[in-house]
């Protein structure tokens, strides 16, 4: 379905990330790969993901935190693909905490990253799209993007500022063959979460399965984590015809969370 264009996806080395570029390149869309961690690993998934779905995956180990690296990441794709048909903002880091707690330097991070960079790529890809009179751009929010929970401060704050800045977007792009679309994941099964599951079972001397229905339940009425498979279903679901009129919408994937 996406065969002959190419999407940059940040924060694509793990988890959401990682889920949302296999499938866009299982539909035939060139990946410009972007994340942290050992570059032989980061090779290794470079490498598996073009030989498996038989499209180009380059890397760039931009930092989303330094705007000069973002607009390069975006030149670096033009350069390599020809051009950037699909954004999908991801990269994003947590800091928990107490708000008079909360270390600012974790703050100006949190806010970078998870936010301001959003707004640094979403601007260098946007003439790119006009061109082409075609754009998806897709940006990854969260539960925390419509409801708030504490010691989040700045997560929650970034991810609410998402969702406003996807709906400027949409309203600016309406008439440019661009939509602009936010996803608002809940409980997301990741390495990181899964650990938590781990550690909270160990901690209370109970099953793994019990500890992952106490955390679910904490949030959530359903008792099911949401994949990152599901998500990169949704994210292809976006960049299709089907969704052309869908923009400026925070789609919840959350298992019931905001709708409590």
């Amino acid at each position: 379905m996406l065969k002959g264009k190419a999407a940059i996806v940040t924060g694509s080395t793990s988890g959401i990330g990682l889920g949302i570029a296999t499938a866009l390149a299982a539909q035939g869309c060139a990946i410009m790969m972007n994340g942290f961690g050992e570059p032989a690993a980061i090779e290794g998934l470079r490498a598996r993901l073009a030989q498996e779905h038989g499209v180009g995956v380059a890397y760039s180990p931009a930092d989303m935190a330094k705007p000069p690296q973002i607009r390069e990441l975006v030149a670096a794709t033009v350069r390599e693909f020809g051009g950037v048909d699909i954004l999908v903002n991801n990269a994003g880091i947590q800091h928990v905490a107490r708000v008079v707690d909360f270390p600012e330097e974790r703050w100006d991070a949190i806010i970078a990253i998870n936010m301001s960079a959003a707004f640094h790529a979403t601007k260098a890809v946007l003439p790119h799209m006009f061109r082409r009179k075609w754009g998806r751009i897709i940006n990854i929010a969260s539960a925390h993007g419509l409801v708030a929970s504490a010691e989040k401060a700045a997560y929650v704050t970034a991810k609410h500022g998402i969702v406003g800045f996807t709906k400027v977007v949409a309203i600016e792009t309406a008439n440019e063959g661009v939509t602009c679309n936010a996803i608002c994941p809940g409980w997301v099964l990741t390495p990181l979460v899964q650990k938590q599951i781990e550690v909270r079972a160990a901690a209370q001397g109970i099953a793994e399965r019990q500890a992952s229905d106490d955390l679910l339940r904490e949030k959530q009425p359903m008792l099911n984590f949401t994949t990152p498979a599901q998500i990169g279903a949704l994210a292809v679901f976006l960049c299709g015809d089907s969704a052309s009129t869908i923009t400026g919408a925070a789609l919840s994937i959350d298992g019931g969370w905001v709708a409590q």
